[in-house]
């Protein structure tokens, strides 16, 4: 999928398929891109990725008809802008908990390359662009898709705003930092967990906003279906390390149970992204 058709789909309630790629080998994408994947999510908040190799990235996924999705470190603008200027379809801003903080986003995502007073004029509703400018800016940034993290209780409760805003995209669900928030930490079968949840995904759908939560094993599989029959349309499911590790792990069982009898002790790893 291109960024254009993303956003479609987020609109109309189609389902949109993406995992996050932790991986800057250049032997990844051929791989990737065979799954059957619509998108990648590149995370640069938790991951150590600099704005070289993240540009290469997503080159060389855009180029696989995969819409690279840039997680920037903060709710920047400005970090938006560089993102989109190496080569991201589009961004996902984190713990986003401000209608202004998407308002601005937005401004930088769907305005781009207008910033500093006039595009601060646009945005507070004073004077609208020319004509052509309008026209330009609208045909430059038509791919841009725009997701914002909610992922604490303050971001709840300020959700009707939140999507309120134009031209936000999608909203995704971080569970790990979401528990902590509701101070339940991890504890992702908790009913206030399942709840929050719930409502999120019901309010973004209601406003024809695409929604989805970023599931692992922790999560739950399970639950990640049901989500998805909810209203969830934005599926991000696991992360590369992760799906390696548990599908090695799973052969390496079946092979020492064969050979030799033993069992690989449970150390779990956690992942939290």
């Amino acid at each position: 999928m291109n960024g254009q058709e993303i956003i479609h789909a987020f609109r109309n309630g189609g389902y949109v398929y993406g995992t996050a790629i932790l991986s800057a080998s250049p032997l990844w994408p051929r791989m990737v891109a065979s799954t059957g994947l619509d998108m990648v999510f590149i995370d640069t908040e938790h991951v150590p990725l600099n704005r070289e190799t993240v540009s290469s990235m997503c080159q060389v996924y855009r180029a696989l008809n995969l819409a690279p999705v840039v997680r920037i470190p903060s709710p920047d603008p400005y970090q938006a802008c560089m993102a989109l200027d190496s080569g991201a379809s589009g961004i996902i801003a984190p713990y986003v908990e401000t209608a202004d903080q998407v308002r601005r986003l937005a401004g930088a995502v769907k305005y781009k390359p207008v910033k500093g007073e006039k595009l601060s004029n646009l945005l507070d509703g004073k004077q609208p662009f020319e004509p052509g400018l309008a026209d330009y800016i609208s045909h430059q940034n038509k791919e841009n898709v725009l997701i914002v993290n909610i992922e604490s209780v303050p971001a709840i409760e300020a959700l009707d705003d939140i999507l309120a805003v134009g031209g936000l995209d999608a909203v995704l669900i971080g569970p790990h930092d979401l528990s902590c928030s509701l101070g339940i930490p991890e504890q992702y079968q908790h009913p206030l967990f399942k709840k929050s949840v719930d409502t999120i995904i019901k309010k973004a759908r209601a406003r024809k906003v695409g929604a989805g939560i970023h599931t692992w094993d922790a999560v739950g599989f399970d639950q990640e279906i049901l989500w998805a029959k909810m209203g969830a349309n934005f599926i991000m499911h696991s992360s590369d390390v992760l799906l390696f590790r548990d599908a090695l792990k799973k052969d390496l069982q079946k092979l020492k149970q064969s050979l030799d009898g033993t069992l690989i002790k449970n150390s779990e790893i956690n992942i939290n992204i």
